[in-house]
């Protein structure tokens, strides 16, 4: 087998989905632990924030429905289990943590869904599943923090849940390249359609007016 990495999976993977008719799109974890300087969770992720933003005021415009996830645990921590366990940054996200809260910039509708979690996933031990069925949703359009996380595990899952994963490239941050990258182009490869902020601005605008029409 090759040793370079794209002549390695040309052939193999590298199939595209496709953009389905009824998207919504999800944010995961934008809170301010990962703006925060002083917190160990910073991240440098300012300019995956504005992605997102201009993500989320395209889908507002065309009418699509937006969903935020945040971190939120029991003040003793009861429900963290062993991810909370684990990760030792998570003690940022017990109820009434600063740390937990939107950040400068993100604006939450009080006509949008928030779903609070206390696993990686969007969709794990929460109805996100259900409600987007319910919705009628087909494709999902994913933003957020961090890429090798809960970007990562939600993206799994939306597809193990049979909706279509669009990863917004610009839209998603890590802590580091390496893993971000690398886990953008395992998704890419296995799971989601990875794109372009300029491809999901388009195909969001496109929306516009189409629930209307059908």
């Amino acid at each position: 087998m090759t040793d370079d990495l794209q002549a390695n999976y040309q052939g193999v993977y590298e199939n595209r989905i496709g953009f389905g008719k009824r998207p919504a799109l999800l944010l995961v974890d934008f809170v301010q632990a990962y703006f925060e300087k002083s917190c160990d969770l910073y991240a440098g992720v300012e300019d995956a924030l504005a992605s997102a933003v201009r993500v989320r005021d395209a889908a507002r415009a065309a009418g699509v429905p937006v969903v935020y996830t945040n971190v939120v645990y029991h003040k003793s921590a009861l429900n963290g289990g062993r991810f909370y366990q684990k990760a030792k940054p998570l003690r940022h996200f017990v109820e009434g943590s600063p740390l937990g809260a939107w950040p400068a910039g993100l604006d939450v509708g009080a006509d949008e869904l928030v779903v609070s979690k206390q696993y990686p996933s969007a969709f794990f031990g929460t109805s996100l599943a259900s409600t987007l069925t319910t919705w009628g949703i087909d494709t999902l359009v994913i933003t957020g923090l961090t890429t090798s996380g809960c970007v990562r595990a939600s993206c799994v899952d939306a597809c193990s849940h049979g909706f279509i994963p669009i990863v917004v490239r610009e839209a998603c941050g890590d802590r580091h390249a390496a893993p971000h990258e690398a886990n953008l182009f395992d998704m890419n490869a296995k799971y989601a359609d990875v794109v372009s902020e300029r491809e999901a601005l388009d195909y969001l605008t496109a929306q516009r007016g189409r629930n209307d029409r059908e």
